[in-house]
């Protein structure tokens, strides 16, 4: 088991004009939007004259609906495109694609992309505002602070928070960003699944400083990981970025790593259930958890809409009308 603790912080910084990944919010930060997903004024502002762009190289339902949901709710125009839409088709490069957007107009890029490091590349040409909704298995900004609203609208202060997150961690852009946002808040974090699909060790020392107390560890065992855990989030197999098969026996995987009740009732009986989706029910996670009563994966769609709102409306200067 290896456990690594964070040391002292450097300064946090609040939102500029992108949202590219958690790291570079800080606590105050990420608390600045979470407060204001559920602060009334959201309620009352308005993006009307403002144009977001979803353009999502990937597949994708619950992200690109409740960011659709999210800029229309606020008033914005929204226009959604895929890659299969696009000139990219033709060969146009993510460079050039930024620089049409911003000459037609756009004021946001809500940008998937299956290559890390996609969305800062279009931040560096595109003037407006960048919202990464996924690289690679880089980051995904907005599905962490999804995750940190909803705990902490069950939890309350996330200090001290023990939260499991099991399953394929390798190649999960949800563990990396949704476990750097519960650190810098100041929960620890039992990162969980089968050697083959853990990173390596010095994987751990990349996470960035907190001064809230949190620390990460990295364990094969489901015991190690799940026992007094507050909250347990199930990832799925990742298996478009997996160039082989890292699992020799996926049953295997089911009959160690799945979540299941009796697993939750012999190790995290009080243990609240999370999971980013889609889920792959049967394989990490038992169809039963999926809407029982200690659930928080309904919440979490719906703090989706909520956060995407809070982003675009700091990001974007809404006011009230």
């Amino acid at each position: 088991m290896t456990t690594v603790q964070t040391p002292q912080p450097q300064k946090a910084v609040a939102l500029g004009r992108h949202l590219l990944d958690v790291d570079s919010l800080g606590a105050e930060g990420i608390d600045r939007v979470l407060e204001e997903a559920l602060s009334e004024a959201l309620r009352a502002t308005s993006l009307r004259g403002k144009t977001v762009v979803n353009f999502f190289y990937e597949a994708s339902t619950r992200t690109r609906l409740s960011f659709e949901i999210a800029a229309k709710r606020l008033g914005a125009d929204v226009i959604n495109v895929s890659s299969g839409e696009s000139s990219v088709t033709k060969g146009e490069s993510l460079v050039d694609t930024a620089r049409t957007l911003e000459a037609l107009g756009a004021d946001a890029v809500v940008l998937r992309h299956p290559e890390p490091g996609a969305a800062y590349l279009m931040a560096r040409y595109f003037k407006g505002s960048v919202l990464n909704a996924g690289d690679g298995r880089h980051a995904h900004p907005t599905q962490a602070l999804l995750d940190l609203l909803t705990l902490r609208q069950s939890f309350g202060d996330l200090r001290g928070l023990r939260v499991a997150i099991v399953g394929d961690i390798e190649h999960s852009r949800v563990a990396r960003s949704t476990t750097v946002g519960l650190l810098l808040c100041g929960a620890d974090v039992r990162l969980c699944g089968p050697r083959t699909l853990l990173p390596p060790r010095g994987w751990l020392e990349t996470f960035p400083r907190s001064d809230r107390g949190g620390r990460v560890t990295q364990t094969a065992s489901m015991g190690d990981a799940l026992r007094d855990a507050h909250a347990v989030m199930a990832l799925r197999m990742q298996g478009e970025r997996q160039a082989r098969s890292l699992l020799p026996d996926p049953k295997e995987f089911v009959r160690l790593y799945g979540l299941t009740r009796e697993r939750l009732k012999e190790l995290a009986p009080d243990a609240l259930v999370m999971h980013p989706g889609p889920a792959n029910e049967g394989v990490e996670i038992a169809p039963g958890l999926m809407d029982a009563p200690n659930s928080l994966i309904s919440m979490q769609v719906t703090n989706g809409v909520l956060v995407r709102m809070a982003v675009l409306r700091l990001l974007l200067g809404g006011n009230g009308e």
